[in-house]
């Protein structure tokens, strides 16, 4: 399989309370199943607010949470690990005190590429990025994304691409 250098893929999220809230992540020009060129995503980072910017509205003695994930197919909600669309998922957890104000705070990722030996192939022409939070505690979550494009057989590239619709 012919690579290319790695380049890296940005995209945002806006959040708001507590509904689903999904953006487009357009890969077509590096994907093109037909053409026998797959993306092959080998790290994830993620951000949880804008830059700088402080969680507001917790409530003191609640936990709650700020949920992400990438996904292969457009959603309606968070899904579980077990749907084959899921790319990437985790969490920032928040917790607050009523006499210190914000105690714990904790990131994590469920799953990224960059847990498997040889990151994630993907041969659709859109990801999805998706977020959900139990509060309105932050304004949006970006990702960057580690890419590397490379070539497959067209009937191994296709076979890929219908595996993830």
């Amino acid at each position: 399989m012919a690579r290319s250098d790695s380049f890296f893929i940005r995209a945002t999220v806006t959040t708001d309370t507590t509904n689903y809230n999904q953006a487009t992540i357009d890969l077509g020009s590096f994907v093109d199943a037909l053409g026998k060129t797959v993306l092959r995503i080998h790290n994830v980072a993620v951000e949880y607010g804008a830059a700088g910017e402080q969680p507001a509205n917790i409530t003191p003695n609640v936990i709650t949470d700020v949920n992400y994930q990438l996904t292969t197919q457009s959603q309606a909600a968070l899904v579980n690990l077990d749907n084959r669309t899921v790319i990437s998922s985790g969490q920032l957890t928040l917790s607050a005190s009523a006499a210190s104000g914000l105690t714990v705070m904790n990131d994590y990722q469920n799953v990224a590429p960059q847990k498997w030996t040889n990151g994630y192939l993907i041969a659709v022409e859109s990801i999805f990025l998706g977020v959900d939070q139990g509060i309105d505690a932050l304004s949006q979550v970006s990702v960057v994304l580690e890419c590397t494009v490379e070539t497959m057989t067209a009937a191994a590239s296709m076979a890929l691409a219908l595996s993830q619709q």
